[in-house]
C-alpha cells in the first residue's frame, strides 16, 4: 500500500489532485484509516493516477474523465476513443479561435504602436537621493525581477520618477514588489544644489537586473547618490564610484493598476515566529506548473478566530480552523518576508482565495509586495 504522499510522487498527480478526484468519486483510495483520515492506495492505483495526469493535462473536463477512468480497462474502448477524440476536437476549435482572437489583438496593438519603430527616449533626468534610502528600497523590490527570456520586459527594476517621489517596481507576474522614496536636494564640493525632484513630466526607465545589482553594490555609505537617466542610458553615481549602461528597450506594465486591490483582512504578524512556521510546516506540491519551471512548494494559509495566522497542515487542511484558505509558493513568501526587514508586518488577505496576498510594512505604506495565490484543489 502506497500512502497518499507516495502515490503523489510516484504518479505526478499532487497531493491535493489526489484529495479532490478522491471526492470526486474518480480515483478511490484502496483503504482511508478510520482514526486519522489518512489514505492508501494500492499498487494498480499507480498506473490509474498516472493515465489521470494525462487527462488533467490535456484539460479533459471532470465529467468525461470520470467516463474514461470507468471505461479504460475495459474491453470494448470505443467510449474511450469517442471521448479522446471529442476533447481533442473541443481543443482544436479553441485554439482556432484563440488564435483569431490573438490576430484582433495584434492587430489592436500594430495600430497603437504606429509608427512602427519606437520613438527613441530623449532628455535628461536627474535626482539626488540618500544612498541608504535608494539601497533599501532595492532590497525590498528586487528579489521579484524576472528571469523569464521570453518577458525580457520584467528582467529588471522600474525606476518611475514623478514630481518628488521615485517609485522602484519589479514583477515576475507570480509578484510584485513596490517601494516608493522621495528625493531629496543635493549641494555638491563647490556648493551648486540641484532641484528638488524631477520638474518635467514623469519618466520611466527599466533597468535591466545585472545594472540593479551593480548600482546596489555602490551604495554602500551615508551619502547621497546621483542618478541620471540621458536617452536610453541610465548612470548611478555614489562618491568617486559609478554604475552606467543601457536601459531595456521595453515598456514596462502599468503597475498602479495591478496594486489597486480591494480592501482585504489586514493580519499582525510576529516575522521571526511566522517564518519559523513557514520553513518547519507542511507544504504542497502545486498543481500548476509551467514549461522549464520546477515544481513549486506551496504553504497554505488560514485566519483563525483569535486573529492570528497559521500554516495549515498537510492532509485534509488540518490546523485551519474554519477560516478562509490560501495557498502561496513559501519561497516566495520567505523572500517577501526578508525583503520587508521588519520583525512585524501586516498580512493582508483578499476577500476571496484568488486575490493577490499583501505583504506591508507597518510604518511605511509606500513599500510593500503582493504574491499571486497559487489554485488549491480542495
Amino acid at each position: 500500500m502506497r500512502s497518499i504522499g507516495d502515490m503523489a510522487r510516484d504518479s505526478g498527480l499532487g497531493v491535493s489532485a489526489l484529495r479532490f478526484y478522491d471526492r470526486a468519486g474518480v480515483l478511490i483510495p484502496a483503504w482511508v484509516d478510520p482514526a486519522s483520515g489518512y489514505r492508501w492506495y494500492a499498487p494498480e492505483q499507480v498506473d490509474e493516477a498516472r493515465l489521470l495526469v494525462r487527462l488533467w493535462r490535456a484539460g479533459m473536463p471532470l465529467a468525461d474523465i470520470r467516463l474514461v477512468m470507468a471505461g479504460w480497462s475495459r474491453a470494448d474502448t470505443s467510449l474511450v476513443r469517442r471521448l479522446l477524440e471529442a476533447h481533442l476536437r473541443r481543443l482544436e476549435l479553441g485554439l482556432a479561435e484563440a488564435r483569431s482572437e490573438f490576430s484582433a489583438l495584434r492587430a489592436l496593438l500594430d495600430h497603437r504602436e504606429n509608427p512602427m519603430s519606437p520613438t527613441p527616449r530623449t532628455g535628461t533626468v536627474r535626482l539626488s537621493l540618500p544612498a541608504s534610502a535608494l539601497a533599501a528600497a532595492l532590497d525590498a523590490v528586487r528579489f521579484a525581477a524576472g528571469e523569464d527570456p521570453e518577458l525580457p520586459m520584467l528582467g529588471g527594476v522600474l525606476f518611475d520618477v514623478e514630481g518628488d517621489a521615485l517609485h522602484v517596481v519589479a514583477t515576475d507576474r507570480y509578484r510584485m514588489a513596490v517601494a516608493r522614496m522621495d528625493v531629496v536636494a543635493h549641494t555638491d564640493a563647490v556648493g551648486r544644489t540641484d532641484a528638488v525632484g524631477h520638474e518635467g513630466s514623469r519618466a520611466q526607465v527599466v533597468v535591466p537586473s545585472p545594472l540593479v545589482e551593480a548600482m546596489r553594490a555602490l551604495l554602500t555609505d551615508d551619502e547621497t547618490a546621483r542618478l541620471a537617466v540621458e536617452g536610453e542610458r541610465v548612470t548611478l553615481e555614489a562618491g568617486e564610484r559609478q554604475a552606467s549602461g543601457q536601459c531595456l528597450a521595453h515598456d514596462f506594465p502599468d503597475y498602479r493598476r495591478l496594486v489597486q486591490l480591494p480592501p482585504g483582512r489586514g493580519v499582525a504578524v510576529d516575522v521571526p515566529a511566522f517564518r519559523k512556521a513557514l520553513e518547519t510546516g507542511a507544504v504542497r506540491a502545486a498543481e500548476e506548473r509551467e514549461p522549464g519551471r520546477s515544481a513549486r512548494e506551496v504553504s497554505v494559509l488560514a485566519t483563525v478566530d483569535d486573529g492570528t495566522v497559521t500554516v495549515c497542515g498537510d492532509e485534509d487542511g488540518s490546523g485551519c480552523g474554519n477560516g478562509d484558505r490560501v495557498g502561496v509558493d513559501r519561497g516566495f513568501l520567505l523572500d517577501a518576508l526578508a525583503a520587508a526587514n521588519r520583525d512585524r508586518i501586516v498580512l493582508e488577505f483578499g476577500a476571496a482565495p484568488t486575490a493577490p496576498l499583501a505583504i506591508r510594512r507597518t510604518d511605511d505604506e509606500g513599500t510593500f509586495s503582493l504574491l499571486m495565490p497559487v489554485r488549491l484543489d480542495d
